[in-house]
């Protein structure tokens, strides 16, 4: 779990780990291997999924063609532009088995845009898992949610495969704090602590300059 206030370099180092942004010094290691100087396509290749802060998603597509989009960019037949996205019955398959896993099944073909934004937030999961990362970044996946459906989206992502690892940005600290095994806080673009949530939540002065805590000496 990466936490820390605005500006604090969360998003840019996942863009960094992404490969949109190269690093001024260091290197990126991506399962032992130096993915450096790797265009993204190819880090997602390596298995590498990511979900982004604000929804980036098509609006006038249906959920399921937004599903199907992202399973197939795995497949050898992403580039067999003049065949039918419906003749895929193996990946109409695996998108359903998705969507009926976040209850989405039923609008399946609803415009991206006549959902609610909780149900988009469950979509841009749901496309992240159809890239079958071994590593799923997820940028402020709460962003803009009710209690309720933030509590709902945990849910969700804590019953994820065990086998994928999370790396999560948050600001809802009964979300990060529900879900973290490990927090990273970050603060100008440095590590300010490290640690099991315990320690974090422990730490006088993350619960001081960041938590908000006033700490009794």
């Amino acid at each position: 779990m990466i936490i820390g206030p605005n500006g604090a370099g969360k998003t840019t180092l996942f863009n960094v780990i992404t490969g949109e942004l190269s690093p001024s010094s260091g290197k990126v290691y991506l399962f032992s291997r130096d993915v450096t100087k790797m265009k993204c396509h190819g880090r997602t290749h390596l298995g590498l999924g990511r979900t982004f802060q604000i929804i980036d998603l098509f609006p006038d597509f249906t959920v399921m063609e937004n599903t199907l989009l992202a399973l197939q960019a795995h497949e050898t037949s992403c580039f067999c532009m003049i065949r039918p996205l419906s003749s895929y019955r193996d990946m109409y398959d695996r998108g359903r088995v998705l969507l009926e896993r976040f209850n989405l099944w039923e609008k399946r073909d609803f415009p991206i845009s006549t959902l609610s934004h909780g149900e988009m937030r469950h979509v841009e999961l749901i496309l992240g898992l159809a890239m079958k990362p071994r590593i799923l970044l997820l940028d402020e996946p709460t962003a803009g949610l009710t209690a309720s459906e933030s509590q709902k989206l945990a849910s969700l992502i804590q019953s994820l495969d065990r086998n994928i690892t999370l790396v999560m940005i948050e600001h809802d600290m009964k979300v990060a704090f529900a879900l973290a095994e490990r927090m990273i806080v970050l603060h100008n673009g440095e590590i300010l602590a490290d640690g099991e949530p315990e320690k974090i939540r422990a730490n006088p002065k993350i619960r001081e300059v960041y938590l908000g805590e006033r700490v009794k000496g």
